[in-house]
């Protein structure tokens, strides 16, 4: 499936970095199905005031938990990244949206040569359960906005599974709070011309717990993310 003598002679460590706040239900969900191929799972915690932290400790006691300064999403996976020790670096979800069972597939474009493999809920192979109407015209226009400015040939602008070398980010500076990361991470890897891919993913609904996205006001944030670092960046 995997073979890393295509890229080199040794085999990358690989960090998955999960941002967390309340997530005791659906951990149990997704911790079992991380894959061999990680070699450090990394907790990114926002203080969660139930038993996230406990139920790490129970089912996965080798993953490391550290706790982010500020607050949101975007914040939690810049402190991700800073903290990996893995040479590749994933970013999963914790609500059991994203299996972890795909991680293979975005390994393998960075095995053979990509910089950074983002999912795709638009591709074939892909799809989603948990976007309304009004949300996949929202992303619609905010990947051809991203497209236009940037001159990408993206098809999804907001999900947030992905898998990048570390090395490859080491000179880009994300600046994001929250969930506008997710765009910043694209915008910025198009500008730096990193070699990228899209993966076709499945997205479900969250198991449990209370969803943190907020429609209109993340996508406000979006949206002045996307055009602020084409004018201001």
């Amino acid at each position: 499936m995997i073979d890393s003598s295509e890229k080199d002679n040794k085999h990358p460590s690989m960090t998955l970095v999960i941002p967390t706040l309340d997530e005791e239900k659906n951990l149990p969900r997704i911790l079992p199905k991380i894959p061999s191929i990680i070699t450090e799972v990394l907790i990114v915690d926002g203080h969660s005031k139930d038993d996230t932290v406990k139920v790490v400790r129970e089912i996965c006691p080798q993953a490391r938990v550290i706790y982010q300064k500020e607050k949101g999403k975007g914040d939690a996976i810049r402190c991700g990244i800073r903290e990996a020790s893995g040479d590749i670096i994933v970013i999963l979800d914790a609500d059991d949206s994203m299996d972890p069972g795909e991680i293979p597939k975005f390994i393998e474009p960075l095995l053979n040569g990509y910089d950074y493999a983002k999912g795709s809920r638009f591709l074939d192979g892909g799809g989603t359960n948990d976007m309304p109407l009004y949300r996949r015209l929202a992303d619609k226009v905010f990947v051809s906005l991203v497209n236009l400015l940037y001159r990408s040939k993206f098809t999804d602008s907001s999900y947030g599974y992905k898998a990048f070398w570390k090395k490859a980010f080491q000179d880009i500076n994300l600046r994001s709070e929250g969930f506008e990361i997710e765009a910043e991470i694209d915008i910025k890897a198009s500008k730096a011309r990193l070699k990228v891919i899209e993966v076709p993913c499945m997205e479900e609904k969250r198991f449990g717990g209370t969803p943190k996205l907020h429609a209109f006001s993340d996508g406000w944030r979006i949206l002045r993310t996307i055009v602020g670092e084409r004018f201001y960046g």
